[in-house]
């Protein structure tokens, strides 16, 4: 917005030289507030999807071994521990196949 009220007064208040002077310092400012709202919206990583699992701990809801499921903060996941683990064993998601967690005993 900045940039077309300094490309206004450029074309028809400014003489010459300043209006040249108007135009990039208008499109300066407009470029870094492009960047900064840039950054002010991906300085965080993402805090959603599946990828925010690995890490965290799980619960083993049946028998493991190697298929089974898992509850992960409340939601019950496919899971696979090639180690096997029992009913009610503590497991933490070491990484994610798809819609299926992988899981080793703790």
């Amino acid at each position: 917005m900045l940039f077309l009220v300094a490309l206004g007064l450029a074309l028809f208040v400014l003489p010459s030289p300043w209006s040249w002077i108007g135009v990039v310092l208008g499109a300066a400012i407009e470029l870094g507030e492009a960047w900064f709202w840039w950054w002010l919206s991906h300085r965080r990583e993402p805090a959603v999807g599946v990828e925010t699992l690995v890490g965290a701990d799980a619960i083993a809801i049946g028998s493991c071994r190697p298929y089974g499921q898992v509850r992960v903060r409340g939601e019950t996941w496919q899971a696979r521990c090639d180690a096997g683990v029992d009913a009610g064993v503590a497991v933490e998601v070491v990484a994610v196949e798809g819609l299926t967690l992988v899981v080793v005993g703790r």
